[in-house]
């Protein structure tokens, strides 16, 4: 492989998916100048006609589904029998689309003074790099792209070399739509270029959604330079069976959580808090849906559960199930009944871990993958002692009958979103945001629009 192309490799079997060619430098700086050119013309443009525009840039992308879904399957591995992630991009786009005018819209004053005019207006903050990830490499962007777009911004999307299809995709329902040329830009490129671009301040804000390690990369990048950042980072989301849980519901929804796309899911359910008197049920129940998963090539139909996006990362999670089994942790799956997981490919089979504790990498260092722990509590003060025992605070599911118990449970948790009786859900109503190693920023909600605007302050005052 050329140093200067970004190459895709299949999970399914390890062969050469696409190739595409890095941009030389002085692309680059083109790309940005003419985004910036782009951009002064948009900002201009009016918030309803932003929308109707970025709304035929969705309808042309929602018309590639039919390509899209095995392009995932190929990329990084995702089952085509679950048709895609185009559901839920249309929810969140269309949403950020509908709420644009009124979270973009002058705030007055606290209280009126005569004789001025006093406001606080929204501007956009001028040009938006996005650095989207593989695991959902079209739910992911959108989150920033649509409403980057709806605030005035201009756009430049790098995204992972696992899912270089999902870049041009995004560009071809761009064009299709007749959006202006040079406002949204799909760009192949090197870390050492992403890094050069943030570092000499060539765009204003920059969202990234990857590993903390990538995202501290992106903080020494952008030292400096101003400019502003929206970060999602790593995750070790827990769930919490309460007492008074329904808890076949419960189980059903969980596993869900904590198997959908081999584990791979920003918020999924990684590890499992089980009240005492619901332990022994859970555990069975769970063991025996996860039994039930069919471990194959993404593409065929009867797959449930297709390859991880890479061998290294199906090798992670082989060595925490390891180790964890080696420190007296219980396997309850057997392995050997997934004849793809053959040991050495992307292939894993997936596993439920009981006799588990916090000492154990697999129930404190994020797998993104298809295994979970679950340990058995006494009660809500346990479970919230164990579930802040983390680095991370994406998302949190309590699972209970008593809707003033979660919100109170939730309050003590530190996590960015608190879900009851359900997980792994993005409401795009709702500020998309994580604590500690997870990042900061939110995207998603109105709050989005506040990451991607800056405010203008106008204290106007009439002629005497």
């Amino acid at each position: 492989m050329a140093d200067t192309d970004i190459v895709c490799i299949s999970p399914i079997d390890g062969r050469e998916l696409v190739r595409r060619p890095i941009m030389s430098e002085a692309a680059i700086d083109t790309a940005v100048t003419v985004a910036r050119e782009a951009q002064k013309a948009w900002r201009n443009v009016s918030i309803a006609e932003r929308g109707r525009m970025v709304s035929a840039f969705l309808d042309a992308l929602l018309a590639m589904n039919q390509e899209v879904v095995p392009e995932i399957a190929q990329m990084m591995g995702r089952p085509v029998r679950y048709g895609g992630e185009f559901r839920g991009v249309e929810e969140r786009a269309r949403h950020m689309i509908r709420i644009a005018e009124g979270s973009l819209k002058p705030i007055p004053a606290d209280d009126e003074k005569p004789g001025f005019r006093r406001m606080i207006k929204r501007e956009p903050v001028g040009l938006v790099l996005v650095i989207a990830p593989w695991n959902y490499p079209y739910l992911t962007a959108i989150n920033t792209i649509v409403p980057a777009l709806m605030a005035g911004n201009a756009v430049l999307l790098k995204h992972a070399s696992q899912t270089l299809l999902a870049g041009d995709r995004f560009q071809m329902a761009m064009d299709r739509a007749g959006m202006p040329k040079g406002l949204f830009q799909n760009l192949v490129l090197s870390h050492d270029q992403t890094a050069r671009i943030l570092s000499a301040g060539l765009v204003d804000h920059c969202n990234f959604t990857g590993s903390v390690s990538g995202g501290r990369a992106i903080e020494r990048a952008a030292a400096g330079s101003f400019t502003s950042l929206g970060l999602e980072l790593g995750g070790k989301d827990p769930a919490y069976v309460r007492e008074d849980a329904n808890v076949d519901h419960a189980i059903e929804n969980i596993v869900d959580g904590a198997f959908f796309n081999s584990g791979q899911c920003c918020c999924g359910i990684e590890r499992i808090y089980v009240h005492e008197k619901h332990y022994d049920r859970f555990v069975e129940g769970a063991v025996d849906l996860v039994s039930k998963y069919v471990l194959g090539n993404p593409l065929e139909e009867a797959t449930t559960l297709g390859p991880m996006a890479h061998k290294r990362f199906a090798d992670l999670v082989r060595r925490q199930n390891a180790e964890a089994v080696a420190q007296g942790a219980k396997a309850h799956i057997n392995a050997k009944a997934f004849l793809a997981d053959v040991g050495d490919t992307a292939y894993l089979a997936p596993q439920v871990l009981t006799n588990v504790d916090h000492s154990m990498s697999v129930m404190h260092d994020e797998s993104f993958g298809p295994t979970v722990g679950i340990m058995k509590v006494k009660g809500d003060e346990e479970a919230i002692r164990l579930m802040n025992d983390s680095p991370y605070g994406l998302s949190a599911a309590i699972w209970t009958s008593d809707v003033d118990a979660a919100e109170a449970i939730g309050e003590r948790l530190e996590t960015g979103t608190v879900f009851m009786n359900r997980c792994d859900y993005l409401d795009p109503a709702l500020a998309w945001t994580g604590v500690k190693d997870t990042g900061r920023g939110a995207s998603l909600s109105r709050l989005a629009y506040e990451s991607l605007t800056r405010p203008k302050s106008y204290h106007l005052r009439h002629a005497l």
